[in-house]
């Protein structure tokens, strides 16, 4: 434990001796710190990493009073445990440092810091939205229970091959028919990729946030658990209440009524990109001064 402060001495001796020849890189890699440690402390917020922290402060703070009391055994028994815990937390926080990788992976930084970006296709049409809404809101009056889950930028290969293709174009009458009670296909969640039902009866990962509302039963938690995954848009039909749900970036919005999901469709339809794609080859509109 000496040696530890003594490496510690010694660093902050170095630091105040340079600490006047600031450099231009330092002043960059303070930012980049600074932007990191923020980020980290915004992701951490909204796992069970917050809780394990908690711990780990009230551990430091029984190894510090180790320290100033000079209880040598708990000192030995920190130095020769330490490499192990930090194993054991990477262990725990698999799932957690999983998520937060592909989270990143997922983020385009070149085309933030650029001012152009390649267009994007329309995903779906408005007639897609249409159905999705009327079937959505059609289902809820009877209580019929659905999970149908919108791909976006990352593919659901992996989560439509647990259920039954289908490939079929959407309509409002196609997605009642898979939902109702007692048939082959009710069961599960349906993936919808353009304007096209894949599969159906999929399974999907179950969230382990502890937020979600305990009166929400698995469909909730397999809508909020998607979400968290990839980039997938999902609606929720409460085979309880007949509410409808959205979930999106592992956030769950309840109770929406019919403007409220269509807002949601139309946000990642890319209707907008296209649009202006196609003004660049068309010139200016009839209208347009």
């Amino acid at each position: 434990m000496n040696t530890i402060f003594d490496r510690l001495n010694s660093y902050f001796s170095t630091l105040s001796l340079h600490s006047l020849n600031i450099r231009w890189e330092d002043i960059v890699e303070v930012i980049i710190i600074s932007f990191l440690v923020y980020h980290i402390m915004v992701w951490v917020k909204h796992t069970k990493v917050w809780a394990l922290m908690k711990g780990i402060i009230i551990i430091l703070a029984f190894i510090l009073i180790a320290i100033l009391f000079k209880m040598y055994t708990i000192m030995w028994i920190v130095e020769n445990v330490l490499t192990l815990a930090v194993t054991a937390i990477i262990v725990i926080l698999q799932p957690e440092l999983r998520r937060a990788l592909e989270e990143l992976g997922r983020k385009n930084f070149l085309a933030n810091i650029l001012s152009f970006e390649k267009a994007v296709d329309e995903r779906f049409s408005d007639k897609t939205v249409n159905d999705l809404v009327k079937a959505s809101f059609e289902m809820g009056k009877v209580k019929t229970g659905a999970l149908m889950v919108i791909e976006q930028n990352v593919p659901l290969t992996e989560y439509e091959r647990t259920g039954i293709e289908v490939d079929g174009l959407i309509s409002s009458q196609l997605l009642i028919n898979i939902f109702e009670h007692n048939t082959p296909l009710h069961d599960g969640a349906v993936i919808i990729r353009g304007n096209r039902v894949v599969s159906a009866t999929c399974y999907l990962p179950l969230s382990d946030n502890m937020r979600i509302s305990k009166e929400l039963g698995t469909r909730h938690r397999a809508g909020v658990g998607i979400s968290e995954a990839t980039d997938a848009l999902t609606i929720i039909v409460s085979e309880e209440t007949g509410h409808v749900s959205v979930t999106y970036e592992g956030e769950l919005s309840r109770n929406l009524d019919a403007n409220g999901l269509r807002e949601k469709l139309v946000m990642i339809q890319n209707k907008e990109v296209e649009e202006k794609k196609h003004k660049l080859w068309k010139g200016r509109a009839k209208d347009e001064k």
